[in-house]
């Protein structure tokens, strides 16, 4: 790898594992508040620590990028950014719909509550 490649490499790597560390902060900031749950933060804890990682590890990246066949270790970084991104948008997709499921339910077991007592002749207020 050329000088000003090599350059360009290794402020990006800098710049990465910068950004890795405030999402860190930030992860962990909004769990202290209570903002975020613990169980979602440790996704994004590990991501964020996947990539300030190899972002400090260049060797572990040239590797990388020799097996799948990239020129720059910066574009295996990328790669590797782009999985752990997705693997994570993908896990809370997934919250998301069982979540969604769950009002669902919650909703008809409360509309099945109010038919049963309206029938009843108690109509009180629901509390």
């Amino acid at each position: 790898m050329a000088g000003p490649e090599r350059l360009i490499v290794d402020r990006l790597l800098d710049i990465i594992a910068i950004m890795a560390l405030v999402l860190i902060a930030l992860t962990l900031g909004t769990l202290r508040r209570a903002h975020i749950r613990v169980e979602y933060s440790v996704s994004w804890l590990v991501g964020a620590l996947v990539l300030l990682g190899l972002s400090l590890s260049r060797r572990t990246l040239e590797g990388m990028s020799t097996i799948v066949g990239l020129e720059s270790p910066a574009l295996a970084l990328t790669l590797v950014v782009g999985c752990v991104f997705l693997i994570i948008f993908f896990r809370f997709t997934v919250i998301i719909s069982k979540l969604r499921d769950d009002n669902v339910a919650l909703a008809q077991r409360v509309a099945a509550l109010e038919y049963y007592r309206k029938n009843r002749g108690d109509e009180g207020t629901v509390t």
